[in-house]
């Protein structure tokens, strides 16, 4: 039995910043993960002499004033070292046209725009006056969805006059957008602003919320931009790791949570976990909950069962995507010249495919080598009802269509390839402990965006949900947001009411 202020579960970027912080500020914290090592999705993996990034493969927020650069600030501990993404991406909509490549210089890439959609200039300054206006508010530290009154009142001290004006959004999508600047028939627009919202949305633009798509699709350009890190994602999570032995924090590893449970005698919460079929006891004051909101429907159990609402509300949240990835190496010699670490492709038989690759002498790869990491969205449901032959066909079948469609793309010859594996939501599940091996959080429709959320405070007293299904959203950078506010919430809870970064 381990007693502690702050129990968190899950040591992906959502827990390790937020036991960070807290730890920073002298609160006693353990942090149990599942895992052998943390970074859940922006972890990595070693194959041979290769080390691929399990998901997530590019950062945002390491900007002067962005939100890993103020928080690494705070904690007093280097920023990894990357380089800014330029260009962030190169789509090709497979339409016969030029690929699209998406500019850092905010100028540059206006030009771009010009060019590859010409008379769309009024739907992208509305979405750069609303993504301002979004910027300016998120930067004042809002609290969203509002439970409370100390929520409330961080809510109006975030608020400035230009959220006024943009807050008649507050139910509209990007497509409502386009129609108001006459651009609802302009096909090709809309399909390369379908692949891009996917990718951070999980929505197109019928579905995304206007005032979350107006920001994720500036998020490429100064004074903001996306980076690569030099070594892998993982030094991400190490830096934070770091700092939570220099405050310490209890962290283990290889602990799987399986019930959480208030103990009314004591007035506390007891968390179960187990490790090698050794059971283990935590109690604390709080506990810091990461993983998918889904995943409460087993940890809670009879709590959960007894508020009926609640229950309700997590049964009912939308199905998020699956996501096949294909890790792969190969010498650079052998992939023609390319001009980006991302490119975001159409597929006529896969759809949208989303590719990483590394810099030469990265760490990734030998020197002389590269790592491409290809991926694209699935249903869930469409690995997890078949029988063990249907699973190794249909494995085996998306990982020739996914072979020769990299290869076609990039004209890679089949025999080149030094490395090549295929992983399922079967294998993300294993790894990242998330159900179904769901990636990214929950699809930001304006019914669930900003104030119709799901809110980091449950009904139940000092259990506190974090991550990529809170405000604002999935990414390093949103769950880092995230792992602040909620921070800044289980102070305010114990009379610390000014703290910000």
């Amino acid at each position: 039995m381990s007693k502690t202020e702050i129990v968190v579960v899950g040591a992906g970027i959502a827990g390790l910043t937020s036991a960070a912080i807290l730890s920073k500020l002298g609160l006693s914290v353990t942090l149990i993960e599942s895992h052998t090592q943390s970074g859940g999705c922006a972890g990595t993996f070693q194959r041979k002499k290769y080390i691929f990034d399990v998901g997530a493969t590019q950062v945002a927020g390491l900007e002067e004033g962005g939100i890993h650069y103020k928080i690494f600030k705070f904690l007093d501990i280097p920023l990894p070292e990357a380089s800014i993404l330029n260009p962030a991406c190169i789509v090709d909509l497979n339409d016969g046209s030029s690929p699209i490549p998406i500019w850092y210089d905010k100028n540059e890439w206006i030009k771009e725009r010009e060019i590859q959609f010409p008379g769309s200039r009024k739907f992208w300054q509305l979405c750069n006056l609303i993504h301002q206006s979004n910027w300016t508010f998120a930067n004042n530290n809002p609290v969203l969805p509002i439970k409370n009154l100390w929520d409330l009142s961080q809510l109006l001290k975030a608020l400035v006059p230009t959220n006024l004006v943009t807050g008649i959004l507050l139910k509209s999508t990007i497509f409502d957008l386009l129609r108001l600047c006459g651009l609802s028939n302009d096909e090709r627009l809309i399909k390369f602003l379908n692949l891009q919202l996917k990718l951070y949305s999980q929505e197109d633009v019928y579905k995304t919320a206007a005032l979350y798509g107006s920001t994720v699709l500036q998020m490429c350009q100064q004074p903001h931009g996306l980076w690569h890190l030099k070594k892998s994602m993982q030094d991400l999570s190490d830096a934070l790791e770091n700092s939570l032995k220099k405050t310490g924090v209890n962290i283990v590893f290889g602990q799987k949570v399986n019930s959480i449970n208030f103990n009314n005698a004591k007035n506390i919460w007891k968390v179960c976990a187990i490790s090698k079929q050794e059971n283990l006891e935590y109690y604390a004051d709080d506990v810091i909950f990461t993983p998918p909101p889904q995943s409460l429907i087993k940890s809670l159990g009879n709590h959960l069962g007894r508020n009926h609402y609640y229950k309700k509300r997590i049964q009912s949240l939308p199905n998020p995507s699956g996501a096949l990835v294909f890790y792969s190496a190969l010498k650079k010699e052998n992939i023609k010249s390319i001009s980006s670490n991302h490119y975001q492709f159409v597929s006529k038989e896969l759809g949208s495919i989303f590719v990483s690759i590394s810099e030469d002498g990265d760490g990734r790869a030998p020197r002389g080598e590269i790592t491409l990491i290809a991926s694209l969205f699935t249903k869930t449901s469409d690995w997890f009802n078949l029988n063990k032959k249907e699973y190794i066909n249909k494995k085996k079948e998306y990982f020739q269509k996914i072979s020769f469609a990299l290869e076609k793309k990039f004209d890679i010859a089949c025999k080149n390839w030094l490395h090549k594996e295929l992983a399922t939501p079967l294998g993300f599940e294993r790894w990242t402990n998330r159900p179904n091996g769901i990636v990214g959080g929950l699809g930001q429709n304006p019914e669930i965006f900003g104030l119709f959320g799901l809110s980091s405070r449950t009904p139940f007293k000092g259990l506190w949900l974090c991550g990529d299904s809170i405000y604002p959203g999935e990414g390093t950078a949103g769950v880092s947001q995230s792992a602040l506010m909620v921070s800044r919430q289980i102070l305010a809870s114990k009379g610390i009411n000014n703290f910000n970064l």
